[in-house]
């Protein structure tokens, strides 16, 4: 025990001892403010980390940093996360559409953004207003369908059958 608190004020004289030779190498400036305070907390460490020991407390750092029911999903950021994955999926596919030359056709997708894994449910084609342009790939409505079937499915992992269509 008597052992332990003379190393302990040793390593506090020493500690000490280099921070003063250090201040007295030191300019005077912005970067002499930092390693003073750097130096400032490794003398408090060296200061205080020996203390429970010394003292004989039993204490557990592991259990100070225990994660438990303590943590929680804030839903308001996983909500607006969600969303803005499902915009920029939506984007991607009506772009692609677009490419392939069907004009005025809208995506809705519906998940579930309340959940931190979200889960694409359905999508919902919109054809009402479709215009084929006279570069498209197909005129018929079922080969259209098709064609944006696949599309959708490149980017969104469901059924064929979760593919709802309207027009």
């Amino acid at each position: 025990m008597l052992n332990q608190i003379s190393s302990w004020i040793i390593s506090i004289a020493g500690i000490i001892c280099l921070s003063v030779i250090i201040e007295l190498i030191m300019p005077d400036g912005q970067m002499n403010r930092y390693i003073k305070g750097i130096l400032s907390f490794v003398i408090v460490l060296v200061i205080i980390l020996p203390l429970p020991k010394l003292l004989k407390l039993n204490i557990n750092i592991d259990n100070m940093f225990e994660q438990g029911s303590n943590i929680e999903v804030d839903e308001d950021y996983l909500y607006q996360l969600n969303l803005n994955k499902i915009n920029a999926v939506k984007d991607t596919i009506e772009k692609e559409i677009l490419e392939h030359g069907y004009k005025n056709v809208s995506i809705f997708i519906n998940a579930d953004i309340f959940n931190s894994q979200m889960q694409f449910k359905s999508v919902f084609v919109d054809l009402t207003k479709l215009v084929i342009s006279p570069n498209a790939e197909h005129n018929d409505i079922l080969k259209i369908k098709k064609d944006i079937t696949s599309i959708v499915q490149k980017y969104v992992k469901i059924d064929e059958e979760a593919i709802l269509y309207d027009g």
